[in-house]
C-alpha cells in the first residue's frame, strides 16, 4: 500500500530523514519507535506534505505522492492524528466531526454513527468545546476527525503523548477496533505498552534511517534489540 524509498527531508539546512525506506502493507498497523529525535515526526510530517523532501520517492497504491501539498495528499486518502492533537478549541465537539464528515461522505464506511460508536464518549461531549475536553477526549477527537475523511492510511503520531495510563488503554483499544476493521495505520509511539498492544510490525528509526524491522513477537522476544536500540532494559 504504502511504498516510501530512499526519502530525504528536514528543516532549512538541517537534513533529518537520511534515506527512509519504508513498506506497509494494506490492513495492517505498523509500530514506529525510535528515540527523541531521531526523525519520527518529521518522516510523518513529509509523508503529510507538511514538509517538503529534498530526494526519494512516497507512493500509495503506486500513486507518486511524494512532495504533493497536504490537501493533495488528503485527498488521496492520507488521515493524520497529529501530536499533541492539534484541536480547535472554540469550536464544538459536533463542529468538529461536522467539518470532518464533509470531506468524507460517500466515500467509505466510517460515518457519524460508526465513529460515535467507536468513541461513544464524544457523544457524551458533543455540544462542549474542544477546549473543554480532557487530553484523552481530545486525542479521541482527533482520531474522529480523521476517521470521519474514510482515509486509507491512518498516520499516528505519539497518540499516548501526555495521557494517563488508564486513558492510553482506551486508545489502544480504539485503535485495536480501527484494525480489526481493516484501517491501515503507521504509529508513531514512545510507549512500548501500547506500541505492542496494536502493531503487528515493529520498525526503529535511528538517525534519519529505519535500522530494524521485525513482527512484534520477534521484537517482544529479542531484549537486546530494544536495549541498543531504544535504551531501554
Amino acid at each position: 500500500m504504502l511504498e516510501v524509498r530512499g526519502l530525504e527531508s528536514g528543516y532549512k539546512r538541517s537534513t533529518v530523514l537520511q534515506g527512509v525506506d519504508l513498506d506497509l502493507q494494506n490492513g495492517r498497523v505498523l509500530g514506529l519507535l525510535g528515540r527523541n529525535g531521531v526523525g519520527k515526526s518529521t518522516l510523518i510530517n513529509t509523508l503529510m506534505g507538511l514538509v517538503t523532501p529534498s530526494a526519494g520517492k512516497v507512493t500509495l497504491d503506486g500513486r507518486d505522492l511524494t512532495g504533493k501539498r497536504p490537501d493533495v495528499i488528503a485527498r488521496a486518502g492520507v488521515a493524520l492524528v497529529p501530536q499533541g492533537r492539534r484541536v480547535w478549541a472554540p469550536l464544538s465537539v459536533t463542529e468538529h466531526l461536522d467539518l470532518a464528515a464533509r470531506r468524507g461522505k460517500g466515500k467509505g464506511p466510517w460515518d457519524m454513527a460508526r465513529v460515535l460508536e467507536l468513541l461513544p464518549r464524544l457523544g457524551e461531549r458533543r455540544r462542549h468545546t474542544a477546549g473543554q475536553l480532557s487530553g484523552g477526549e481530545q486525542q479521541m477527537l482527533a482520531i474522529a476527525r480523521a476517521l470521519l475523511t474514510n482515509p486509507r492510511l491512518v498516520l499516528m503520531d505519539e497518540p499516548s503523548d501526555g495521557l494517563a495510563p488508564s486513558v492510553v488503554d482506551l486508545i489502544g483499544e480504539a485503535i485495536g477496533r480501527m484494525k480489526a476493521e481493516g484501517v491501515t495505520l503507521l504509529v508513531v509511539e514512545q510507549d512500548l505498552h501500547l506500541a505492542f498492544a496494536v502493531a503487528e510490525d515493529i520498525a526503529v528509526m535511528d538517525k534519519g534511517r529505519i535500522v530494524h524491522r521485525s513482527p512484534t513477537l520477534d521484537f517482544r522476544k529479542d531484549s537486546s534489540i530494544a536495549h541498543t536500540l531504544l535504551g531501554v532494559a
